[in-house]
């Protein structure tokens, strides 16, 4: 079977895009991780630092692996909240939890390959969970290039995409071009927009970066950057937003990821009211539920 049969299906289950590529050690990316490492900028992280080997080797993940099936789903949507009253929210939380959504489609592309190729075949599926450095794989696929800032950029769909990844045995016909040219040009726009000056031409300092400090850090948000966060109180999406290449961003039609009508009209006040029984009710499958109502409550008082 071709690459190209393989992204028809992906398309005919709801992904935006597909590409296959093969199997190889991703030595060079390995070392750039090993250096952001060496320098702190994965702040409280730790995990980054583990199973390195197996974010090279995608072999050290499945058995004999061959091939790295990649897809892209559009996450886009246009401004969501109805009234500057209304705490920001980074664009991916307001649907489902990509993390269910994407790996419900993935396990069914890769049932659509053992049924065509072998049902013996061997693999797994990742979404942003695994040690795997996707967005590489992405741009090996032929699925865009990794942009200044550190997202991959489809010249269609943007940066606003979930990436998908199948590593298994299976072993196509063909595999797709990898992408091999960047288009961001003299662009800096990305880095400018910054809040907090986290991002540099194609790394990330996670200690300042506000989708870090909203999400994952466990310790009260340091001063420097809580100053600079606006009505930030879930992730950042300021680099996205100046982004030239999210201008032609299409609107999403997934109902995955329809809006949650209560992030686009909750106030502060709103929030803070909340007890953890509505939160639960409200949220069931956000990615709001991985921070907590404490934590997200602490941020908006300022705490």
């Amino acid at each position: 079977m071709r690459w190209e049969e393989v992204a028809a299906e992906a398309v005919a289950l709801g992904f935006a895009a597909c590409g296959v590529a093969p199997v190889a050690d991703l030595r060079k990316e390995g070392e750039r991780l090993d250096a952001w490492l060496e320098s702190g900028k994965e702040a409280g992280m730790a995990y980054m630092a583990r199973n390195r080997e197996k974010r090279r080797n995608p072999e050290l993940l499945v058995e004999g692996a061959r091939s790295v099936v990649v897809t892209l789903t559009n996450y886009y949507a246009p401004a969501l909240a109805v009234s500057p009253e209304v705490p920001v929210v980074a664009r991916y939380a307001y649907g489902r939890d990509y993390h269910g959504a994407v790996k419900e489609r993935l396990f069914q592309l890769f049932a659509f390959l053992r049924e065509r190729e072998d049902r013996r075949l061997r693999g797994r599926v990742f979404v942003d969970s695994a040690p795997v450095f996707e967005r590489e794989w992405a741009r090996r696929a032929g699925l865009g290039w990794i942009g200044r800032n550190t997202l991959l950029i489809h010249p269609r769909w943007g940066s606003f995409c979930f990436v998908g990844v199948i590593v298994s045995d299976f072993e196509p016909e063909s595999y797709s071009e990898p992408w091999t040219a960047g288009r961001c040009g003299t662009c800096h726009r990305c880095v400018d927009a910054c809040p907090t000056g986290a991002l540099k031409p194609y790394s990330v300092d996670a200690n300042k970066c506000v989708s870090y400090n909203t999400i994952e850090r466990k310790e009260p948000i340091p001063e420097e950057v809580r100053v600079k966060m606006g009505n930030r109180f879930f992730g950042c999406d300021a680099c996205q937003e100046v982004c030239p290449w999210n201008r032609r961003a299409v609107p999403h039609c997934d109902a995955a990821f329809r809006p949650n009508e209560w992030l686009r009209r909750m106030t502060r006040e709103d929030w803070m009211r909340l007890d953890e029984a509505t939160f639960q009710e409200r949220f069931s499958d956000s990615p709001l539920l991985r921070p907590g109502l404490p934590h997200l409550q602490s941020i908006l008082s300022g705490k």
